[in-house]
């Protein structure tokens, strides 16, 4: 299924008329990329689509619309299996975790959530004081990395530190805040987690990747509760 199948998205544009749409290829036919002809598409008439990755069991397709609303469509048929509306602004991110059973959100709302991955229940809320880019959900241990901060087009306006560029670490079960990585001065757009767990990289508008290594006070850190 998912190596046979790839999908992407026009960005839809309200100013120009343009709609959304989520186009799915065939990757063993060549023909469909090269001619721009997907076997099946879905026109969003309402939401446009921001983020969109596969489900647990690539029987559907997850995706985050940019009035907050998150959704799940079946590929085969085209139809909406499932909507849930938790966030109040647009849907910036989607990761899954290593085990696909969790999904975490990031949102212009400075919120990052951690749902169920097949029924979208709510499980954890990580609340911020600035646009959330970006979540990652490590895969080593109980930990929730976010990135964001300040408009992008308003930076040049304020000094780095008032931006608010710093990773951040939550606590995936008791959602506190456990700990901040600087580095960056512009906003965090993209942060990955190493499958290992053992590194993580943030992508920034201020044209950088960095890549991080934990050291041992990392590892022997313990949540007191």
């Amino acid at each position: 299924k998912g190596q046979a199948v790839v999908s992407t998205q026009s960005t839809g544009d309200k100013a120009m008329n343009q709609p959304c749409f989520i186009k799915f290829y065939d990757v063993r036919d060549g023909t469909q990329l090269e001619n721009s002809a997907p076997f099946r598409e879905i026109e969003m008439t309402d939401s446009k689509v921001n983020r969109m990755i596969w489900g647990t069991v690539e029987d559907y397709i997850i995706t985050g619309h940019e009035n907050g609303e998150l959704r799940q469509y079946d590929w085969k048929t085209g139809e909406k299996i499932k909507t849930v509306h938790e966030h109040e602004h647009l849907i910036k991110d989607l990761q899954l975790s290593k085990d696909r059973t969790m999904l975490v959100t990031a949102s212009k709302d400075t919120t990052a959530k951690l749902f169920d991955a097949k029924d979208f229940k709510e499980l954890k809320s990580f609340k911020t004081d600035r646009p959330v880019n970006s979540a990652a959900i490590s895969p080593l241990k109980h930990h929730i990395l976010l990135g964001g901060g300040q408009e992008a087009m308003e930076v040049t306006t304020s000094h780095t530190k008032s931006g608010k560029f710093e990773a951040r670490f939550f606590h995936l079960i008791f959602e506190e805040e456990i700990g901040r990585v600087k580095g960056h001065f512009g906003p965090i757009n993209t942060l990955a987690f190493h499958p290992s767990g053992k590194q993580y990289s943030s992508g920034a508008e201020d044209g950088y990747v960095r890549i991080h290594d934990f050291d041992q006070s990392y590892y022997d850190f313990e949540y007191d509760f």
